[in-house]
């Protein structure tokens, strides 16, 4: 699935299940050596898709252990984006000469719970959601918002390091094309010497999923 968002260039794996052979260095099973089935699985397969992806760069397997608030930890020179939910796992990554930052997120394709919507969006974000709920009601443009949204913090925070929270971004759909804008309300930071003011990305809706993904190339 997640192909079909990304330009040419960066490297990707992805998973439907968790194979038998998806394996961990010892220092990551010492990160989850306590946690439930599911938390080992999630992060077993994800860190299993990214090692395919980084194959697909010829760089050698390593260990991908989380950083400041949760971030991988990638190799030197790889730049690189993970994400997982019920039913799929994905990893992107490019080399770091070429592609600036990633973001990916996948999420059950199914309304939030309640509430969670008037916490994640801002009111331009509803009133188009509304509009596009009413043109298209089979498609749930609130877990599309969130997961754009999760894309856009994953692009965001290696640049800067600082949280970004889902009021400091506004994003605008393009139902036709599966694309979206976000333009960012938290000023003061920078990428390639010019102001970090937004990110560009795509979007699906398949295999009951949401899948969302940015990629950022460097300038030539």
């Amino acid at each position: 699935m997640i192909e079909e968002l990304l330009p040419d260039g960066p490297s990707w794996a992805e998973a439907f299940d968790d194979p038998a052979d998806a394996t961990l260095f010892p220092e990551e099973e010492a990160v989850i050596a306590r946690a439930v089935d599911k938390r080992r699985r999630e992060f077993t397969t994800a860190r299993h898709c990214a090692r395919r992806a980084m194959a697909g760069l010829g760089v050698a397997p390593a260990p991908l252990l989380p950083g400041e608030r949760g971030a991988p930890k990638w190799p030197d020179g790889v730049v690189g984006s993970m994400t997982h939910c019920a039913g799929y796992r994905a990893a992107v990554v490019g080399q770091a000469g070429k592609v600036l930052t990633v973001g990916i997120d996948a999420e059950p394709h199914g309304p939030l719970p309640d509430g969670v919507l008037d916490v994640v969006s801002r009111p331009a974000e509803r009133a188009q959601l509304h509009d596009l709920s009413t043109t298209d009601p089979d498609t749930h443009w609130d877990r599309i918002l969130f997961s754009c949204k999760e894309s856009v913090y994953k692009a965001w925070f290696p640049l800067t390091g600082e949280w970004l929270g889902f009021d400091d971004a506004e994003l605008s759909f393009d139902a036709g094309s599966g694309e979206f804008t976000a333009r960012l309300l938290k000023t003061g930071h920078s990428a390639e010497g010019e102001p970090l003011t937004g990110f560009h990305g795509r979007w699906l809706v398949g295999n009951d999923l949401v899948v969302s993904a940015i990629v950022r190339l460097r300038r030539n």
